[in-house]
């Protein structure tokens, strides 16, 4: 099951949801994320914070949504309101969508500190999410009960 994680600029929110997605996905489960206007560049404390986890960073990399066709994801998840509001690309149809808003530790204005701290809680927020997800009997849904489901997943806090 592919899922593609979108957000604006994908150098935060989206990058850190599809490297922890990966770090912990069974077989037959990939993520990959993309922005509707990205960035061109990852965050660096995006990727400091997944290093300090012991996640790979390698191949991370800031992505539009036609990078990402050929990847054919089944769900896709938007994690910032901008995204949620504007239209899919057309290769995104049969795709389930959901948000799954996450406020973007990237803006804070703070000392590194303090705001490394938070992309910290925003890494605790989306495992609290991929707990839910991973728990899920998938072979025992029906697809709207996997939207249904989905989408209680996205008001996790």
């Amino acid at each position: 099951m592919n899922f593609l994680f979108l957000c604006t600029g994908n150098s935060c929110r989206s990058i850190l949801s599809e490297a922890l997605f990966n770090a912990r996905a069974p077989q037959g489960f990939s993520a990959c994320s993309a922005g509707s206007q990205p960035s061109g560049k990852v965050h660096p404390l995006s990727l400091r914070t997944l290093q300090s986890l012991n996640i790979p960073t390698e191949g991370l990399w800031s992505k539009n949504m036609q990078d990402c066709e050929e990847f054919n994801p089944q769900i896709v998840v938007t994690v910032c309101s901008s995204a949620a509001e504007e239209p899919c690309p057309l290769y995104l149809g049969n795709a389930i969508k959901v948000h799954w808003g996450l406020e973007d530790p990237s803006h804070l204005e703070c000392a590194d500190d303090e705001k490394m701290q938070a992309f910290m809680r925003t890494v605790e927020h989306i495992q609290r999410r991929f707990d839910a997800f991973f728990d899920l009997d998938l072979n025992h849904l029906s697809k709207e009960d996997l939207v249904i489901a989905l989408s209680k997943i996205g008001q996790i806090d």
